[in-house]
């Protein structure tokens, strides 16, 4: 085996590989390496990548080839890259494919150009059971409902299917964009959302139709949803996080296409609006009177003959909602998201419901074009009072974490930061209630949490865009679809354990584009040497993995 002592990276046999961070070739291999690796682990010197089968699957469903992954390990690899792991690629990608999903007359059909495969995969009991019995020379029929539960099943044996089957048309809803938004301003697609669009539409091919755009916060996702409507000009469902989130796409919607405002509906706890384009929030849709009930509200998904859902925050989809969409896979599905990441490990549902990965862009090529701010992100850890150390010691386990948390020192913190940007719009972010009453009292600040009515966070969000309010804190209700584009710094003095998609969003909030400098500012409030300082370091491997490195800094050099 060579070896090349210049490069980078080592490939090893368990399919992980080690990235030498301080290398002069890290952020190129970095960035290669983001198309079909998950980032593990990311110290100071080493990063430590693993290559998954979705991951592949998810870099071959977007285009890229074997040969292509290949060339990239050999390309930076020091050792070269282990037969083993050639060979583990070179059939796991080409698995993707081989079974296929095909409409022939009224009936769907399991196809596959290796009979015996075929034989193989049909005989597991799981997916016979999802087999009309009547026999077929060109495949297998399926039973009708079934189209969605036999992609999963067949993920689960390895084996991801290229779904062929084509869509319904869906009741007919004509959109068009404007020239100048309803606001007066001049309006187009930028190039990457009309490439984002394309990806999915597929001109209208059966190659297309399903799939997911994975895109920074602050680019625009919401215009690109706009864009699928207007090509595909269908009925649509929008499924969105929050009430809040739902009236911004209404809000867009109405500036940015000729759409009679009579056409778009609302659907959440304040009304139930069934239109052509109708916005919902993911909550109504999962709301049920008890644990043993029915969830009342997932008619909306067979109201309308919908030609398209578009799913927001794809990584939030709950569990109630991809079982009703593993019934709906004739319905084009559009997934839109910053990350790919589910913390709950479902990203094979995401992939075989709503559809593999069409698109991507990363975050710091669409800052190095101005499309998203500069962002610096920076981790301030602080120490304990002595009786607040003895308590941490003294509790038990899952308490030491929100006792790291609540660090009253954070505080101090709080205020000196706030002394540094006294110009600039600063969003506040934390995770526990009591912890952001206190800060809002003792500081002065409007908060936002749960329990503001939904009117009041609407004013306040509005104030804090005017400009009339320049610090604002919010709890966990603002982590997504939550539109503040002056927004600039962010301070989070709390989170959800090691969430990592929470960290993406939390600096999502301040990254749309700025005027001036366009820079943008997150700081992370972590207690030294606790839960809290173990959790943060997961919390930060998505944003690591896109470019953002943390600037560690000490309480004590700050305040």
């Amino acid at each position: 085996m060579s070896y090349r002592p210049d490069l980078p990276m080592i490939v090893q046999s368990d399919r992980t590989i080690l990235l030498e961070t301080q290398h002069p070739l890290f952020t190129e291999a970095r960035q290669a390496l983001h198309s079909f690796a998950e980032l593990l682990k990311s110290p100071e010197y080493m990063h430590t990548y693993r290559i998954t089968p979705l991951s592949l699957w998810n870099a071959a469903s977007a285009g890229m080839t074997c040969e292509q992954v290949l060339e990239t390990l050999a390309s930076y690899s020091k050792y070269g890259v282990p037969p083993t792991i050639v060979r583990e690629i070179e059939e796991t990608m080409c698995r993707y494919g081989r079974i296929r999903l095909e409409k022939s007359g009224d009936e769907l059909l399991l196809t596959c150009d290796d009979k015996c495969l075929l034989a193989e995969l049909t005989g597991y009991k799981s997916i016979a059971a999802l087999l009309e019995p009547c026999t077929r020379e060109d495949g297998k029929v399926i039973k009708p409902y079934a189209r969605g539960l036999i992609k999963q099943e067949l993920i689960r044996l390895g084996y991801p299917v290229q779904d062929l089957a084509g869509y319904t048309t869906g009741e007919s809803c004509p959109v068009s964009w404007r020239e100048n938004t309803a606001s007066g301003r001049p309006f187009a697609l930028r190039p990457y959302q009309e490439e984002a669009i394309d990806a999915f539409y597929s001109n209208g091919a059966v190659t297309g139709g399903s799939g997911v755009l994975v895109l920074p916060c602050g680019a625009g996702k919401t215009v690109i949803g706009l864009g699928a409507i207007c090509q595909l000009q269908t009925a649509t469902l929008i499924l969105t996080t929050n009430t809040t989130s739902v009236r911004q796409w209404i809000s867009e919607l109405l500036d940015k296409t000729g759409l009679d405002p009579a056409l778009v509906g609302e659907y959440t706890g304040d009304r139930k609006e069934v239109k052509p384009i109708t916005v919902a929030t993911y909550q109504i849709l999962t709301y049920r009177p008890g644990s043993e009930d029915d969830f009342p509200h997932m008619k909306l998904f067979s109201e309308r003959e919908w030609g398209l859902i578009i799913y927001d925050e794809v990584h939030l989809l709950p569990a109630p909602v991809f079982r009703v969409t593993s019934g709906i896979q004739a319905t084009r599905r559009l997934g839109l998201t910053a990350t790919l990441v589910r913390e709950d490990g479902r990203e094979e549902d995401v992939f075989t419901l709503i559809g593999p990965k069409k698109y991507e862009v990363s975050w710091k090529a669409m800052e190095e074009q101005g499309w998203i701010a500069e962002a610096h992100c920076r981790e301030i850890r602080l120490p304990f009072e002595p009786k607040w150390r003895e308590a941490y010691a003294r509790a038990a386990t899952r308490q030491k974490f929100r006792i790291a948390a609540e660090n009253p020192r954070k505080l101090e913190v709080v205020r000196s930061l706030l002394d540094q940007h006294p110009q600039d719009q600063v969003l506040i972010i934390g995770q526990y209630v009591d912890q952001l009453e206190q800060m809002a009292k003792t500081l002065q600040l409007p908060l936002i949490t749960g329990k503001v009515p939904e009117k009041e966070r609407e004013r306040l969000y509005q104030q804090f865009k005017q400009g009339k309010i320049k610090r604002l804190i919010v709890s966990k209700v603002a982590n997504f679809a939550v539109d503040l584009p002056d927004a600039n710094v962010a301070i989070q003095i709390s989170g959800t354990f090691g969430s990592r998609q929470e960290e993406a969003q939390r600096l999502g909030r301040i990254l749309r584009p700025k005027p001036g400098d366009n820079k943008a500012h997150f700081y992370t409030l972590v207690t030294r040497d606790t839960r809290e300082q173990e959790f943060s370091l997961h919390r930060q491997l998505f944003l690591v993995e896109q470019g953002y490195p943390y600037d560690i800094i000490e309480m004590e050099a700050l305040v």
